[in-house]
C-alpha cells in the first residue's frame, strides 16, 4: 500500500516520507534513522555533521540568485510516538509504518503514522534533494527525542548553527502559524506496598478499558476525551466503596504525552457481592458510556471473570491510591487570560502501573506561564505525597514566548493572505515545540512554526491531509523565495 503513497502530490515529499517511514524511529532509539539521514546528507555530497547527542545538521548552500538572502535553519524532529492498537500485532522496533490512503488522508494501519514530524522531515529532505527550488543558504537540523524529552534540543550546542531564521515544521494545522508553545514537566509518583494473600470465598475479575480516541496530550487536552485511567479508577473507587474490592494489577496508558487510551485491571471481590457488582458495574459503565457519548462514542468496558490471582494490594495503600487518582487534576487547569481560546495550563494522568509491590503514577503537566506549571506541579505532589508517594520531577522544558513583532512572521503572514485570499490564524499552542528550547541557545535567531494539517497526533488515529500538504509545500516553496535579504 505505501505504493500507492509514492504517487501522490507533491510526489517529492511524498516519496522522502515513505523512505523515512520504513525506518523505525521510536523515541531514544533512534540510531537507524540518524544513520539513515547521515547518509542522505553524504549521498548529495552536502556537508553533514553529527553532534555528540545525536542531532544531525546538513548545509546546503543558496541557489542562484539568492545567495545574499539570510541563512534560513530549517528544523523538524526525527522520532516519532508509537502507538497502537490493541488488536494490531505491530513492531516498532523493526517493522516500518504499513500507510494506506483514505479519502483526502493517509492514515496507518492500527498505529500511529509518523506524521508527527515526518512529514517536516520529508519536507526539509525533498528540498535538499531538489535542483529546482529557488532558496537561500539552508541549515536542515533535525532533532532527536522530542516526543519523550527533547533532549536533542536540549543538548545542542549555542555554536553550532549559524543562521539568523528557524523555520520549525511542527505545527498541525495548515492555516496556522505558530508563534509561542507551552513547556512541560513530568510528575512521577511512586511508592512500594505489601501484598496480601487472598481469603477464600473470593471472586477474580479481569476489567478493560479500551476503545477511547486518545490524542495529544497537549493539543487534544481541551476536548473533553475520555482517560482510560480516570475511567478506571472511577469503576475501581465505586467497587471498593460498596464492595471491598481489592487490586490485583493495573496497567493503564504507554506515554505520558497521549491522552491514555487502554487500561486494563485484575480484581477480586468476596463472592457474595458478585451478583450486585456485577450489576453495580454495568450501570457505572452505561452512565460513563453516556456521558462520553459524544467525545468518545468508541469507548468499551468489558467486565470478564479470571482465575483468582495469589495476591492483592494491602489496603490501607490501596484506599489511598484510589483517592489520590481520584483527586488528582487531569485536563485543563487554566486558559489564557491574554489569547483567546489558549489552554494556558494542563496535566494528563498518563500512565498507571501497579502490580507486585509497586505503584508508578506518571504525569506530564504542560503550561505557557512558568509560575502555573510549578502550581500544577505542587498540587500533584502534594495529592500523592499524602498517600505516601516519592513525588519527583522531570524532563523539565521552557516554553517559547510569542513576538509579534517578529520579521519572519510579517513575512509568511502576508505570504499566506496573497496566496490564499485570507489571513493566517496566528496562535500560541499548547503543544511542547522545540522553539522555546532552542532559543535560549539561540536568543537572537528569529523563529516560526508552521506545517500541513495533521489530526489525531499520538494515537493511531493520526491521519494527515493530502490536499492540505500540497497546500502545504507551495507555501514552503514562496516562503524559502522570500527570504529577507542580509542587512549589515
Amino acid at each position: 500500500m505505501n505504493s500507492e503513497i509514492r504517487m501522490l502530490e507533491p510526489r517529492v515529499l511524498w516519496n522522502k516520507f515513505a523512505d523515512l517511514n520504513a525506518v523505525p524511529r521510536p523515541s531514544k532509539k533512534e540510531e537507524r534513522v540518524i544513520a539513515f539521514i547521515k547518509e542522505f546528507g553524504e549521498s548529495l555530497g552536502l556537508e553533514t555533521s553529527v553532534d555528540d547527542v545525536g542531532n544531525v545538521l546538513i548545509k546546503k548552500p543558496a541557489t542562484s540568485g539568492l545567495d545574499n538572502r539570510k541563512t534560513v535553519v530549517m528544523q523538524s524532529h526525527l522520532d516519532m510516538v508509537h502507538q497502537k492498537n490493541a488488536e494490531t500485532t505491530f513492531d516498532f522496533d523493526t517493522q516500518g509504518i504499513e500507510m494506506y490512503i483514505d479519502g483526502d488522508w493517509v492514515r496507518a494501519k492500527g498505529t500511529t503514522l509518523g506524521a508527527d514530524n515526518g512529514l517536516g522531515v520529508a519536507t526539509i529532505m525533498a528540498l535538499l534533494e531538489s535542483t529546482d527550488i529557488p532558496h537561500p543558504a539552508i541549515e536542515a537540523l533535525f532533532t532527536i527525542d522530542e516526543e519523550t524529552g527533547m533532549t536533542g534540543a536540549m543538548g545542542l550546542k549555542p555554536d553550532w548553527l549559524q543562521g539568523d531564521i528557524l523555520l520549525n515544521l511542527d505545527t498541525e494545522e495548515d492555516d496556522e502559524i505558530g508563534v509561542g508553545c507551552a513547556g512541560g514537566i513530568d510528575v512521577t509518583a511512586k511508592r512500594n506496598y505489601r501484598e496480601e494473600l487472598i481469603e477464600e470465598g473470593k471472586k477474580a475479575y479481569t476489567i478493560a478499558v479500551t476503545g477511547l480516541s486518545g490524542g495529544h496530550s497537549g493539543m487534544d487536552i481541551h476536548k473533553g476525551l475520555g482517560n482510560a485511567n480516570k475511567i478506571m479508577n472511577r469503576l475501581l473507587f465505586d467497587g471498593f466503596e460498596n464492595f471491598g474490592l481489592r487490586i490485583h494489577k493495573i496497567k493503564g496508558g504507554s506515554l505520558r504525552n497521549a491522552i491514555p487510551r487502554e487500561s486494563f485491571a485484575t480484581i477480586v471481590v468476596d463472592a457474595i457481592h458478585v451478583a450486585a457488582f456485577e450489576f453495580e458495574i454495568s450501570e457505572l459503565s452505561s452512565t460513563i458510556k453516556q456521558e462520553l457519548l459524544i467525545n468518545d462514542p468508541d469507548l468499551q468496558i468489558e467486565v470478564l471473570g479470571t482465575d483468582l490471582p495469589t495476591g492483592v494490594m494491602e489496603l490501607g495503600v490501596q484506599e489511598g491510591v484510589l483517592k489520590a487518582l481520584y483527586a488528582a487534576h487531569n485536563g485543563v487547569y487554566a486558559m489564557s487570560p491574554s489569547i483567546p481560546n489558549l489552554v494556558e495550563t494542563s496535566n494528563n494522568v498518563a500512565k498507571v502501573t501497579i502490580g507486585e509491590g509497586e505503584v508508578s503514577i506518571e504525569c506530564l503537566t504542560r503550561s505557557s506561564v512558568e509560575s502555573s506549571k510549578l502550581d500544577m506541579v505542587n498540587k500533584l505532589r502534594a495529592t500523592f505525597e499524602l498517600i505516601g508517594c516519592e513525588v519527583v520531577t522531570g524532563g523539565d522544558y521552557p516554553g517559547w514566548a510569542p513576538n509579534m513583532d517578529s520579521p519572519i512572521l510579517q513575512v509568511l503572514d502576508q505570504l499566506y493572505q496573497k496566496i490564499n485570499g485570507e489571513k493566517a490564524h496566528i496562535a500560541a499552542c499548547h503543544a511542547g515545540l522545540e522553539c522555546g528550547i532552542l532559543g535560549k541557545n539561540y536568543p537572537d535567531m528569529d523563529m516560526i512554526s508552521f506545517g500541513p494539517t495533521i489530526v489525531g497526533a499520538h494515537s493511531p488515529d493520526e491521519r494527515a491531509s493530502i490536499s492540505s500538504t500540497q497546500k502545504y509545500w507551495g507555501f514552503v516553496k514562496e516562503i524559502l523565495a522570500n527570504i529577507p535579504v542580509i542587512t549589515i
